[in-house]
């Protein structure tokens, strides 16, 4: 296996722009989103529409939806593997880890990196982002995310054995962003 980076941060941080810019600098690389892969096996159960009602789902069931993409995600060959994915979901039943032991063990990542951004960059893009349904949170509530992003890196860490990277997607910074993790798998590689 060559490496498995899961690449995490709370809704609105801009993860998948720094993903999309990082990825690019790796021919042959594969990006796969975890919730895409559990979004396609809750519709194939005909338990969900669309990727916000996943999360409005009992814990039981989000449970199984992890375990089988972490099964899916497991079984790809790629030299790089690129998993963008969430530390925890906010559910009905409160904080829930996105990377319990059972799919952090079944991903065996090889590094973590958290993409982070200041309350009010995350608020201002969360508001703009119309292909989402968000549900309303305080600056307050989201800077306890943030905080909460950073306790779940440190022990998937601790889990996994895995480094952990944490980068600042400041506005118009992206590309910043990206250049830090893509150095970090070069010094990985040699």
């Amino acid at each position: 296996m060559g490496f498995r980076l899961v690449v995490v941060g709370i809704p609105g941080v801009g993860k998948s722009t720094v993903v999309d810019k990082f990825i690019v600098q790796f021919p042959g690389a594969r990006l796969v989103t975890f919730g895409s892969v559990m979004l396609k096996e809750a519709k194939s159960k005909k338990w969900v529409k669309d990727r916000d009602q996943m999360r409005k789902l009992p814990v039981g069931k989000q449970k199984k939806l992890q375990k089988a993409a972490a099964t899916a995600i497991s079984r790809m060959r790629e030299k790089v593997v690129v998993v963008d994915t969430h530390l925890f979901i906010r559910t009905n039943e409160g904080f829930w880890p996105g990377l319990p032991f059972e799919v952090v063990r079944a991903l065996q990542p090889t590094h973590l990196v958290l993409v982070e951004a200041s309350p009010e960059e995350v608020a201002k893009r969360r508001s703009a982002d119309a292909t989402r349904t968000r549900d309303s949170i305080t600056p307050g509530a989201l800077s306890q995310e943030l905080q909460l992003a950073r306790s779940f890196l440190t022990v998937a860490s601790t889990l996994t054995g895995a480094p952990m990277l944490i980068v600042t997607n400041a506005e118009g910074k992206a590309d910043e962003a990206a250049s830090v993790v893509a150095e970090m798998l070069r010094s990985a590689s040699s």
